[in-house]
C-alpha cells in the first residue's frame, strides 16, 4: 500500500520542515560555492545544496545509541542480556524490560524513517521495510556484533551499514545478475561470522 499526499500536508507545517524536510545548512553551502569552494549551476545554486537532514538523525541516533550502550547502567544491561539473559536475570537485570524497550525502539526509529520518508519523497510504501531482517542482521555483524550475543558497539554497526550500502549500491552499476544479490549477502555474513569466531577465540586465547 502506497500513501500519497502526506508530503503535500506536511510540507504546510513549520516544525515538520524544520524537524524533517529538505536539507540543512543551506546557507553555508551557499556561502562555499560562492567563495570557490563548491561547484555552482547555472542558475546560480550549490551543486550540493545542503545536508540531507535524514543523514542528520542517522549521527543523531548512532551519537546517542553509542554513548547508551557504552556509558550507562541500561547499555550493560542490553549486553547482558544479550549474552546471557538467564544470568542476567539472576543478577537482578530487568531482562523483560530491556527486551520490551528495545523492540519499541525499533518501532520507533521505523516510525521516523517514515517520516522522513514521507518529507523526502511525499509518499510512504508499507512494505518499505518488508523481509530487511536479513540485511540488518548482516549489517550489524559486519560491525563486529556477535550473533551469539552479549559483543557490538553502535559505531561498529553504523560503519557496517555503511559498508553493506555501498557494496548494495555498488552492485546495482555493475552487469552481476541482480539474482545472485542474495547469494552475495549469504557469502558476506559468512565471512562476517568466520571473522567474528576468529577475533573471539583470538581474544579468549589471549
Amino acid at each position: 500500500t502506497i500513501v500519497s499526499g502526506v508530503g503535500d500536508v506536511a510540507k504546510g507545517d513549520l516544525l515538520t520542515n524544520l524537524l524533517f524536510h529538505g536539507t540543512a545548512f543551506k546557507g553555508l553551502f551557499v556561502a562555499l560555492a560562492h567563495v570557490g569552494i563548491g561547484r555552482m549551476l547555472d542558475n546560480g545554486q550549490p551543486l550540493v545544496p545542503g545536508v540531507p537532514k535524514v543523514i542528520l538523525w542517522w549521527f543523531a541516533l548512532v551519537a546517542i545509541g553509542a554513548f547508551v550502550l557504552a556509558r550507562t547502567r541500561y547499555g550493560n544491561w542490553i549486553l547482558a542480556v544479550g549474552g546471557d539473559s538467564n544470568a542476567a536475570k539472576n543478577v537482578g537485570v530487568p531482562v523483560k524490560r530491556v527486551k520490551i524497550s528495545l523492540f519499541m525502539l525499533t518501532a520507533f526509529c521505523s516510525c521516523l524513517f517514515a517520516v522522513l520518508q514521507v518529507c523526502d519523497i511525499g509518499s510512504a510504501a508499507a512494505d518499505r521495510g518488508l523481509q530487511k531482517e536479513f540485511e540488518a542482521i548482516i549489517a550489524a555483524v559486519i560491525g563486529g556484533t556477535l550473533l551469539t550475543g552479549g559483543y557490538g558497539s553502535v559505531i561498529g554497526a553504523a560503519f557496517g551499514a555503511l559498508i553493506f550500502g555501498v557494496v548494495q549500491i555498488g552492485i546495482t552499476y555493475t552487469n552481476i545478475d541482480s539474482d545472485w544479490f542474495r547469494v552475495f549477502l549469504g557469502v558476506m555474513l559468512l565471512i562476517a561470522v568466520l571473522f567474528n569466531h576468529y577475533v573471539r577465540r583470538r581474544v579468549a586465547q589471549s
